[in-house]
């Protein structure tokens, strides 16, 4: 048994790369039952954001494992295993573990720190568990992971006044126009990426902000979260109007398929009218092809490097700081990992004693005769079993709580002698 990671991210992967794996949050469950019917995967976990697609996976076999997961991918994105794998990255057990560890606490982040991955970290552990791919193993990982994330938070300063994908959108647009109060915003999309822009926006000056969302409910919501503000709330049905007559446009929605091209554009804008769009989703919301009209000006998620590298330099420092509390949480799971392999000799151990036990107190309630045994069977039962609970409780204890891995072994070996338990429930066999 073995973790592995599969999958791509900002660092390996084009935004044109990533979107054709994105996996949308409804379709997460039909993935997983996919995975699980490979032979060799044994639990998997998804997760899927704007700028990362991975795959995380006990595998009975390893190699086999990672090659069915790259198959998925591949026939996922309908890109060739060829053009695929210069895109992807895999890591195994220790590499997978603190991989996570760092995704959890942002520091595999575009944005160095920032805190909306470790939601995202919770909701893929959420899911995994609710649609059966994540078992006894990666529920361990997860828990671990995201204690980390929490950890990193509150013992390290590399959140304070970290940046969002959102917030660097809107820092992207202030290095090009310089003052927005005088700007008309549109922004496509009321979910919390929105929120996000709008509460930046805000504090960059913003004042003139159109939101267009196909729930006018949940623009309203969106609204009502900042009542200082002015905005203008507008249906899908609007939305190419409120671009005629916008500047900026942010849109942030999960559409999986482009909802801004160039023949909508060039129906919508006045020839010479110049505009800015920002897209920060993925799938891109956003077509390639708008570039084509001379006065659009078309950015993406991976347009926001330059932003985020005058961010990074700053906190380099306080990630070296998050890397010490990271070890300590691979270490905890390394313990925990390790400590499996005591499970068949001391579930082996448990059956024997068990057995003993009940036959010897069939004996003995057979000599006390019928009606005595009718009447004390359970006390004398509670007594028996108390008994060997708490003969078996600290040798059980002490030998998942021994960390020397060759001392571990060697005590389990001796168990399997003195009580001449099945070798073929070794552990040593199941977990080397």
């Amino acid at each position: 048994m073995n973790i592995a990671v599969v999958g791509l991210s900002h660092k390996t992967a084009p935004v044109d790369v990533r979107e054709k794996l994105s996996i949308p949050e409804q379709d997460i469950e039909s993935a997983i039952a996919h995975l699980l019917s490979y032979p060799h995967i044994e639990e998997v976990a998804i997760l899927s954001t704007c700028n990362r697609m991975e795959i995380y996976v006990v595998a009975s076999e390893t190699q086999p494992g990672i090659r069915e997961v790259t198959q998925f991918l591949s026939e996922l994105s309908k890109l060739t295993l060829h053009q695929l794998r210069p895109h992807l990255f895999t890591l195994l057990h220790e590499d997978a573990i603190m991989h996570l560890m760092r995704v959890s606490a942002g520091l595999d982040s575009l944005v160095l720190g920032e805190g909306q991955i470790l939601a995202q970290v919770k909701q893929t552990h959420k899911l995994g568990q609710r649609h059966q791919g994540i078992g006894q193993i990666l529920n361990r990982l997860f828990k671990q992971a995201i204690t980390a994330g929490k950890r990193v938070r509150t013992e390290t300063n590399i959140g304070t006044g970290a940046v969002s994908i959102s917030s660097a959108a809107v820092e992207l647009v202030q290095m090009k126009l310089e003052d927005l109060s005088g700007y008309r915003v549109a922004i496509i999309g009321a979910g919390k990426m929105s929120r996000l822009l709008v509460q930046h926006l805000l504090s960059k000056g913003a004042t003139q902000i159109a939101i267009v969302n196909r729930s006018t409910k949940r623009a309203e919501e969106l609204a009502l979260q900042f009542r200082e503000a002015d905005f203008k709330l507008h249906p899908l049905s609007e939305m190419m109007t409120v671009i005629g007559q916008s500047d900026i446009v942010f849109t942030s929605t999960g559409a999986t398929d482009p909802i801004l091209d160039r023949a909508k554009l060039e129906g919508a804008l006045d020839p010479h009218q110049p505009l800015m769009l920002v897209d920060i989703s993925v799938p891109r919301n956003v077509a390639a092809d708008v570039v084509e009209l001379p006065n659009i000006r078309a950015f993406n998620v991976d347009d926001l490097k330059a932003v985020v590298a005058q961010n990074h330099e700053t906190r380099r420092q306080m990630a070296q700081e998050a890397e010490v509390l990271l070890e300590e949480e691979v270490e905890a799971f390394d313990v925990w990992w390790r400590s499996l392999e005591t499970v068949p000799i001391i579930s082996c151990l448990r059956q024997k004693i068990e057995g003993i036990r009940e036959q010897e107190l069939e004996k003995a309630l057979s000599r006390l005769g019928s009606e005595f045994a009718e009447k004390h069977q359970e006390v004398i039962e509670a007594l028996t079993r108390g008994i060997v609970n708490k003969i078996l409780h600290d040798p059980m204890v002490q030998l998942r709580a021994q960390q020397d891995i060759e001392a571990r072994r060697r005590a389990m070996t001796t168990l399997e002698m003195l009580f001449n338990l099945e070798s073929d429930n070794s552990s040593s066999k199941l977990y080397s």
